[in-house]
């Protein structure tokens, strides 16, 4: 699906649920290694404490056989008493260190099995039922289920959610079911958002100059279409400016969707501008992907998103970078505000900032695009559909 215009600077121009919280509760179940090892000590002081009261029985009958060699003087019928009762304790004894023997064998049979770092053990009685860790996902080289050193590295490397984590393919599908059931009782799709010329516009400050110079000046000469929208990011010699009506959109949109970035850009200007567009870091919160995380070259994907394709839209400037899920895609009318982008893309019009006017709030691309998201949620959420919100597709309600 496409917004875009023949003219785009001039068309427009009128004067889900934390995952990482929720991974992290997911991943809160595997904690196996940490935990076993609390379960270790526990049954070490057990097999310690049973052990000790073995040797405390095996004082106590020593003290009956000293008592037995001073019983001489007895009568016969005493002595046979006597006899008779020790006999009897004895089996007791025998008895009783029999069936502490066993609790003793069978917690260490358990600790031997729990410090496997590959077997769930859970025991009733003397059965002891093992389980093979599935190896779900990976951190620096190790399960994160089991904590088991991993060198394979297949998979999808999630690091905008967690340095250096990969969760399996299998791992994958499960989250993405379970985090769609959750977004479908609220109401909610995936939205994924593209940063450059869809939802701002960025420029390095060398490349300001000429009849856009007056942007460098003090924010007081800026017009008030561009002065609180506008920022001057020195750190990175860059000034960037939001587009009309960003954070209505955002705020609005949040409402129907979990929303994500994804940028050809570099992490940190990704973060950057994450900063700048949701500044209490309640839209985005982990989820922004850059260049690094994408696991094909040149190219952006839904594999590494946290959402299930079909529940996925993609607002986009660039089509050619989706190629793999064109029919996600809404193509966005470019905003170009620097003259910087102007050349980038060849466009014949000057920039915005040289036209000294910006996008209008009410009827401007991301106004635009707001409207169509609304059709496009309230058809996939409409009750006269026959199947199961479960088996909806986005992708077939796309205007």
């Amino acid at each position: 699906m496409s917004l875009t215009a023949d003219s785009p600077v001039n068309s427009s121009s009128t004067g889900s649920d934390d995952f990482a919280a929720f991974l992290d509760g997911e991943l809160e179940s595997a904690s196996d290694v940490s935990q076993n090892f609390g379960e270790e000590e526990e049954i070490e002081e057990d097999v310690e404490k049973v052990e000790k009261e073995d040797d405390a029985e095996d004082d106590d009958d020593d003290d009956d056989d000293d008592d037995d060699d001073d019983d001489d003087d007895e009568s016969m019928e005493g002595k046979e008493r006597k006899r008779e009762e020790d006999d009897n304790a004895e089996d007791y004894a025998l008895d009783l260190e029999g069936s502490k023997r066993q609790k003793v064998d069978i917690i260490k049979s358990s600790l031997d099995l729990q410090s496997s770092s590959s077997v769930r053990v859970e025991s009733s009685g003397a059965s002891v039922e093992t389980v093979t860790c599935t190896h779900p996902g990976v951190i620096g080289g190790l399960c994160i289920r089991c904590g088991e050193r991993m060198d394979d590295e297949s998979g999808v490397a999630l690091g905008y959610i967690h340095k250096k984590l990969r969760l399996s393919n299998e791992e994958l599908v499960r989250l993405r079911d379970k985090d769609l059931k959750s977004l479908l009782r609220h109401k909610k799709l995936y939205l994924v958002l593209d940063l450059d010329h869809t939802l701002l516009n960025s420029s390095l400050l060398d490349d300001i100059a000429g009849d856009e110079e007056y942007l460098k000046g003090p924010s007081t000469d800026l017009p008030d279409s561009v002065k609180s929208s506008m920022y001057r990011l020195e750190s990175m010699r860059m000034m960037t400016k939001l587009r009309p009506f960003v954070h209505t959109f955002l705020k609005e949109a949040s409402k129907m969707f979990e929303m994500y970035i994804y940028t050809m850009g570099d992490r940190n200007y990704a973060l950057e501008m994450a900063k700048l567009l949701d500044p209490e870091d309640v839209y985005f919160n982990s989820r922004v992907i850059a260049n690094v995380n994408s696991t094909v070259r040149y190219q952006k994907g839904l594999d590494v998103v946290l959402g299930k394709e079909s529940a996925v839209l993609i607002l986009d400037d660039t089509e050619k970078v989706w190629e793999a899920h064109p029919e996600n895609l809404i193509l966005m009318e470019r905003y170009h505000f620097f003259a910087s982008s102007v050349r980038q893309f060849h466009h014949p019009s000057q920039s915005l900032s040289q036209l000294r006017t910006d996008e209008n709030e009410a009827d401007g691309a991301l106004a635009t695009v707001l409207r169509v998201l609304e059709k496009i949620h309230t058809a996939f959420y409409d009750t006269e559909h026959v199947e199961s919100l479960l088996n909806r597709d986005v992708r077939q309600v796309i205007f």
